[in-house]
Parts: structure tokens; sequence; C-alpha cells
């Protein structure tokens, strides 16, 4: 219900409707497109996700590497990895947080906000 008892236009919800979702499809091609990165150990390792949070690429210093020491090493791949989800997480709330609002601020399904 409208204020002032007036019936809501069908037509224009759904063409707002329409337009939220090609504006979250778009977003979402952007995300999956879009590179973050996160850094370990003062960059000794860098991983690379895309804003959906699919790991693309993983760069380890060769300082990095000693065979006595693999535990410390898979350390810092972990936390690279979570640094740069981490970093996704926030580029698909910059991305997506605006669209879930406009949906009434319940947030997607699967997505962390």
């Amino acid at each position: 219900m409208i204020p002032g008892g007036g019936q809501p236009n069908m037509q224009q919800l759904l063409q707002q409707a329409q337009k939220m979702q090609q504006d979250l499809q778009k977003a979402q091609e952007e995300l999956a497109q879009t590179e973050v990165e996160g850094q370990a150990g003062g960059g000794l390792v860098q991983a690379t996700v895309t804003g959906a949070g699919e790991l693309r690429g993983l760069r380890i210093a060769p300082e990095a590497v000693d065979p006595e020491d693999t535990e410390t090493l898979a350390d810092l791949v972990v936390a690279a990895v979570q640094a740069a989800n981490e970093n996704a997480r926030n580029l698909q709330q910059q991305k997506l947080g605006p669209l879930a609002q406009g949906l009434g601020g319940g947030g997607f399904p699967g997505l962390p906000f």
C-alpha cells in the first residue's frame, strides 16, 4: 500500500524490479572479471582472487621457500588467500550492497551481507 491510500503502479514496480535485476547481473559480471590481491609475510606470498572469490593466482617469492620449514610457507599461503578473499568480500559489499538495500536490505542468499 502506498501512503495516502493509493494502489501501487504494478507496471512501474515491474520496471523497477527488472532494472534492479539488470543492475545486479551487471555488478556480478563486473565482480567476476575484477581481480583483487591479498598478501602475507610483507609481500612474500601474494594471492589473486576475483571479486567473486575465485582464486586466480598465487605468487611465492623464492626467499619464502625453506625446505626445512614448509609449515611457515603454508601459513603464509593461507593468510594471503584469506586476505584476498576479505578484499573480494569488501568489493562485493561495495558493488552489491546498494542493490541489496534497494531490495529491502535483506541481502542475497550465499553472499556475506
